[in-house]
């Protein structure tokens, strides 16, 4: 046909078609993406991965049929002359919204069945159909931004660490099994009846012989795999991180290569927000539980948690029952909630119930008023607080008249998690959360060791390849519980983007951090024997950390669930709903890997 190229699908995409190809002829492929019949025109938008142009059919055509009854979805290719819209008709939305294309060739390339789910509109569907039906979902507009943002920022990740002297290498998805904090997916040998390869949960180990080989900067887009429960924002199973590692550096020089990217990058994709400036914000871990209830702050919330036990203890403070708690070694947090006294009765109750709902003990409140130029405290224990007592807490936590205070009491760890969970709930229900902010901070500092009070014996907290904040002659007489470590934590607006630390090069302080939880110098030996081994000759200082990619995208997109940002996820048990993993295997391949399936007594 006149003014066509030959290309066999398509001289133009579906956004490029403007007011200038007016009067030419143009040949376009893509999907049926919602029809309009008029009666004697039939209106049909064709989409493909780039946008959409509209199409006019006439019902003199010979296709006017054909096209009637094709149904969204099927996948043809169309020749006609751009025409302009009539004013009145222009869709200012769409860049090629001034024109349509008068179809004079109509050709089927697919045909699609009833769509189990529309692609047209952003309908609220359930997951488990989005997911068993992926391929449809990623077609709506909404998804296939966020995929192609994805893209985007890898690359955009990938060009900075170029720039900043990293090399990228790939390291392997077979490996040995490693203690990363979280179960292994173990992988049966078939050539050696009886073991298991695991696939990684962090590239760790090998990065850090990356190091030892003699390569300064290294980075990689690493898969991960664990098999641990899903969350909103973690998938089960594997996720992808920018997996780094740098030699002859201290925490600061990690701080100061990492900020500049997220900043640029954040800057680039976060669709204006303000963005924290480099360098960003240090909170130690002990601050930070204490003042957030979490390691992961949401620093957009003004609201700050506050200590408030030594008050508790006083005698012109009548609570026996924090008093109790107290004696028994527990504490008190206060948790400011602000311009809230004229808030109903059933506020400051829902709070109470709402902390029992979440596994605590409830929370006390009182609500601040003046009376006579002096603050008291209003509400069922209000009462049981001096005018002293009223004005000190009003001083150590900042309160004001009008403001309101709920009070956590019970053993550290349960005082700091719902002091924390209600901070969030407060800073969301009170609107006191600037969602125009991408707010970061560095965590730093983290304990070496924690207690189990499960299995009643200490274990690492975090990494526990990391190095410690003790000089190795100090090491052995030192209290495990008082170790911190050179670990630190990327967050950004109450996600935790990023772990990271300066790594233990040295093999005997190896020996020596492993012996506090329990592991002899042979065990260590056989555990870890390429890493020992590697260190035993000449390792550089190093450290690093390692951005999940799944995470930052999230945020970018302004998605609460990861699944939004993946490309074909898992269910949250776990499941490949459009692959029908995880799958039995057969008898012969069972066979060949020497494996037989014991099956579960009910």
């Amino acid at each position: 046909m006149k003014g066509i190229t030959l290309h066999k699908y398509r001289t133009h995409t579906c956004s490029e078609i403007t007011k200038k190809n007016s009067g030419k002829i143009v040949k376009l492929s893509g999907w049926i993406h919602r029809k309009r019949d008029h009666g004697n025109l039939l209106f049909f938008d064709l989409r493909d991965h780039f946008g959409l142009t509209q199409c006019v059919i006439e019902n003199s055509s010979q296709f006017f049929k054909i096209a009637e009854k094709i149904k969204p979805e099927s996948v043809v290719t169309v020749s006609g002359e751009v025409v302009k819209r009539s004013s009145d008709t222009i869709n200012k939305d769409l860049s090629t919204g001034e024109v349509e294309i008068k179809v004079s060739s109509f050709e089927i390339l697919s045909e699609s069945n009833d769509l189990p789910m529309p692609v047209f509109g952003e309908q609220d569907y359930p997951e488990e159909t989005r997911l068993k039906y992926r391929f449809l979902d990623l077609r709506r507009q909404e998804m296939h931004e966020n995929i192609e943002l994805r893209s985007k920022v890898i690359s955009f990740v990938r060009k900075k660490m170029i720039d900043n002297g990293f090399l990228e290498f790939q390291t392997p998805i077979l490996t040995a099994s490693s203690p990363e904090g979280a179960r292994d997916f173990l992988v049966p040998s078939r050539t050696h009846p009886g073991k298991f390869y695991a696939l990684p949960q962090a590239p760790q180990q090998f990065k850090q012989m990356v190091m030892i080989a003699g390569f300064d900067k290294y980075f990689q887009i690493a898969p991960c795999f664990r098999d641990e429960d899903g969350r909103a924002d973690r998938s089960p199973g594997e996720h992808y991180q920018l997996d780094m590692e740098m030699s002859f550096v201290e925490q600061e020089d990690v701080f100061k290569i990492v900020e500049p990217i997220f900043f640029d990058l954040f800057n680039k994709f976060g669709k204006g927000k303000n963005i924290s400036k480099p360098p960003f914000k240090k909170i130690t871990y002990s601050n930070s539980m204490l003042k957030y209830g979490t390691d992961k702050p949401d620093l957009r919330n003004p609201i700050e948690i506050f200590d408030v036990t030594e008050i508790f203890k006083r005698d012109d403070v009548k609570l026996d029952i924090f008093k109790k708690v107290i004696q028994k070694g527990g504490i008190v947090r206060a948790i400011p909630a602000p311009n809230t006294s004229t808030k109903p009765r059933s506020f400051f109750d829902g709070y109470n119930n709402w902390s029992k709902d979440e596994g605590g003990k409830g929370l006390g409140y009182i609500i601040l008023e003046k009376n006579d130029g002096k603050l008291i405290g209003k509400g069922p224990i209000g009462k049981s607080f001096s005018d002293k007592a009223i004005t000190e807490l009003a001083k150590l936590c900042k309160l004001k008249e009008k403001d309101s205070i709920f009070f956590s009491s019970d053993k550290i760890k349960e005082a700091e998690r719902i002091s924390g969970l209600a901070r969030q709930k407060l800073g969301k229900e009170l609107d006191l959360i600037d969602n125009n902010k991408f707010e970061f901070c560095w965590i730093t500092d983290y304990p070496m060791y924690q207690y189990d009070e499960t299995e009643k014996r200490i274990d690492f907290s975090h990494n526990p390849f990391s190095m410690p904040q003790v000089n190795i002659k100090d090491f052995d007489k030192a209290d495990p519980l008082s170790i911190l470590a050179y670990q630190y934590d990327l967050v950004c607006n109450g996600y935790e983007l990023s772990s990271g630390a300066i790594r233990n090069h040295l093999p005997e302080l190896m020996y020596k951090v492993f012996s506090k939880v329990g592991y002899s110098k042979q065990e260590v030996n056989s555990k870890f024997e390429g890493m020992i081994k590697a260190l035993s000759f000449g390792a550089p200082p190093h450290g690093g950390m390692a951005p999940g990619i799944d995470r930052i995208v999230m945020l970018l997109a302004e998605k609460t669930n990861i699944r939004e940002v993946t490309l074909f996820p898992m269910n949250q048990n776990a499941q490949d709903l459009l692959m029908g993993a995880p799958s039995t295997a057969s008898e012969k391949q069972l066979k060949e890997l020497n494996i037989k399936i014991v099956e579960k007594k009910k």
